[in-house]
């Protein structure tokens, strides 16, 4: 067991390179000690640079579009109010785990989403963030739950009701999750026989949804005389210390792989994309609300409406296509002219102070290998994500400035992190085109696997990688201006 190869990969959900590789690099002796000896780089995201699907994007390395996967919610059928939840049950393509264990050889899979509920795998399974609670079934085998019941107690798979002003609560509630799940890894890599030990700490995340405008001087709601100005440093050097703790219990043999889905921005504050589009006589309520209210409880005029859309940290747009949706009124044959239009009109939204947001509009099938599942008929990067999208109505302007969900002081950004150390003197240094659903590929070449031909990535090593045989902007790549229309 001593000999073979493994591979451990390290997931630090949100985790922006602007931290890892820069700010805080020097407070971060063992993920700097791996940056020296490997190569490392911001890692490309997927469209739309979300933990549900960007996950699966990696570890299949099949875009959002082949997965059918758009985001936590998603349509489940072309009527106007049925939405699925993400689950891995909505994971119909093969996971690196699953091809290693067809061939025979066993992972350790903890709180990768979506993860719940929890897949039979050749070895072991906790599920993710996802998981409604710890009583629920969330583990594989199932009787690995009373396992971890007997090592932390009360496990934490997220922080419940991270979005709010209770700092004190999320902070407090990151480091004891984060501390917990990090116990239940070290007791696996000890007592459980594996050839790839994956996991995925959310806490980081909630950590820079609770806590970015006390960090960034730069956030337009900073505070300098924050008393929690450190917490997410703060936070940072207690992960890394958790990260040496594991990295202490694996070998030369094992290949330490670290990524992020996606990284972190301030958040400038929020397009109320439906407002807008009732602003344009593209979408007609039967009768306005009082007070703010959220989509899905406005009474829509369907009969007059051309489009409506949705919020999140990047907004999906969708059209009432006449054939497709029950009461749809734009003409299949007026379609891509309807769209173009709309994806014009959101481009050209300017800031409060009139200045260009630099807002991106993606077509599905341009970005995308393939297109399954009912898909947004735009995506849409509010700013280029400095902004988030709002779908709520009664804010009496299209700009927000304060989140319809809960507090909130971070965006997603496009880049995340990767480094790669095999500790085997080979050192690749800064490495620029690296991409998240390359990541799949990567790890079945380190344990020797043939890499399917379906896999959209490519093996990342120290060498310069062969040209994709994809088109620019699909297999996950986003392009680098926005598509012309």
């Amino acid at each position: 067991m001593a000999e073979r190869r493994r591979v451990l990969l390290i997931g630090l959900d949100c985790a922006p390179p602007e931290l890892v590789f820069e700010q805080l690099r020097a407070e971060l002796p063992n993920l700097s000690r791996l940056m020296d000896g490997g190569l490392w780089g911001p890692l490309e995201s997927s469209i739309p640079a979300i933990t549900v699907p960007a996950w699966m994007t990696g570890l299949t390395s099949k875009d959002p579009g082949e997965l059918g996967i758009y985001g936590f919610r998603n349509r489940a059928d072309h009527s106007y109010d049925k939405l699925s939840m993400a689950t891995s049950e909505l994971v119909r393509e093969d996971t690196v785990w699953d091809i290693l264990g067809r061939a025979g050889k066993r992972s350790v899979v903890v709180a990768v989403p979506p993860a719940f509920p929890p897949k039979p795998i050749n070895g072991s399974l906790v599920g993710c963030f996802l998981t409604p609670s710890i009583q629920s079934q969330y583990t594989y085998p199932p009787s690995l739950r009373d396992e971890i019941a007997q090592l932390v107690g009360e496990y934490l798979v997220d922080v419940p009701n991270f979005r709010t002003d209770d700092k004190e609560y999320i902070r407090r509630a990151c480091h004891e999750m984060t501390e917990k799940r990090f116990k239940v890894i070290r007791h696996l890599i000890r007592n459980r026989d594996w050839d790839l030990f994956g996991f995925v700490e959310i806490g980081v995340d909630r950590m820079h949804h609770g806590f970015w405008k006390d960090h960034d001087a730069t956030h337009p709601r900073h505070d300098p005389g924050s008393p929690y100005r450190s917490a997410i440093r703060d936070y940072y050097k207690m992960l890394d210390e958790q990260v040496g703790s594991v990295l202490e219990l694996v070998g030369p043999e094992t290949t330490v792989i670290v990524a992020s889905d996606h990284g972190a921005k301030k958040m400038d504050g929020g397009i109320c994309i439906n407002e807008w589009l009732i602003g344009q006589d593209k979408l007609t309520l039967e009768s306005r609300p009082a007070e703010l209210t959220p989509f899905a409880k406005l009474s829509v005029d369907w009969s007059k409406t051309v489009a409506w859309g949705d919020g999140g940290y990047y907004g999906r747009l969708f059209m009432n296509v006449k054939g497709r949706e029950p009461d749809g009124t734009i003409a299949p044959a007026d379609y891509e002219r309807v769209r173009d239009e709309i994806a014009e009109g959101l481009r050209a939204i300017p800031g409060p102070d009139g200045r260009a947001l630099g807002t991106r509009v993606y077509k599905p099938e341009q970005i995308y290998r393939s297109v399954r599942n009912v898909a947004p008929d735009l995506v849409v990067y509010f700013g280029d994500l400095d902004w988030r999208s709002v779908g709520s109505v009664g804010h009496g302007s299209v700009y927000t400035f304060e989140n319809d969900t809960g507090p909130d002081d971070a965006n997603h950004a496009q880049q995340g992190i990767f480094i790669l150390y095999e500790g085997n003197g080979r050192r690749g240094g800064p490495t620029p085109g690296l991409r998240l659903i390359d990541l799949g590929p990567t790890i079945l070449d380190l344990l020797d696997e043939p890499v399917p031909g379906d896999m959209q990535g490519r093996v990342i090593t120290a060498r310069p990688n062969p040209p994709s045989p994809f088109p620019e902007g699909k297999g996950g790549m986003a392009p680098i201006a926005p598509p012309p229309f």
